[in-house]
């Protein structure tokens, strides 16, 4: 026979995964609705520069999908590793997609540069400090589970 307890913590189980399933999808459709919404402002961007969508739409799918993960597996260790993996990824797609940090841009007979240097350095420092806040997380999560409870 069960006791009640028993019962109650197996019930508990898929309460918590359908809890968290419900809160990940929540999270990833409020993310990828606000993307939509503003892509509707930025299309005048998408004409001057066709392949911007592409990339951009790339991002927020990969993006949402770590966040997504990231939610379903809240509470444990590998949680921590997704938000360093999130963190590395926008490191990793920023240095990609802006190259050496300079745009050059054609329209006719005009050329148009912008240096982005300065922008991409602060972007990628601030995504850096990400992948630290995430192993330091990660370093208090273990000790955490390490130390045995105080009477």
């Amino acid at each position: 026979m069960l006791d009640e307890t028993t019962k109650k913590g197996s019930e508990s189980v898929p309460r918590k995964v359908v809890f968290r399933a419900s809160k990940a999808t929540i999270k990833g459709s409020v993310f990828y609705g606000a993307y939509f919404a503003l892509s509707q402002y930025m299309a005048p961007i998408f004409v001057l520069v066709p392949s911007f969508q592409q990339m951009l739409e790339a991002f927020v799918i990969t993006y949402v999908v770590l966040l997504v993960a990231g939610e379903l597996i809240r509470g444990t260790v590998y949680q921590h590793f997704l938000n360093m993996a999130k963190a590395l990824f926008v490191v990793g797609y920023l240095m990609f997609s802006m190259g050496s940090g300079v745009i050059n841009l054609s329209m006719g007979s005009v050329n148009i540069a912008v240096d982005l240097r300065l922008i991409l350095t602060f972007a990628v420092l601030l995504s850096l400090l990400g992948v630290a806040k995430a192993v330091i997380e990660a370093v208090n999560y273990m000790s955490e589970k390490a130390e045995p409870p105080a009477l």
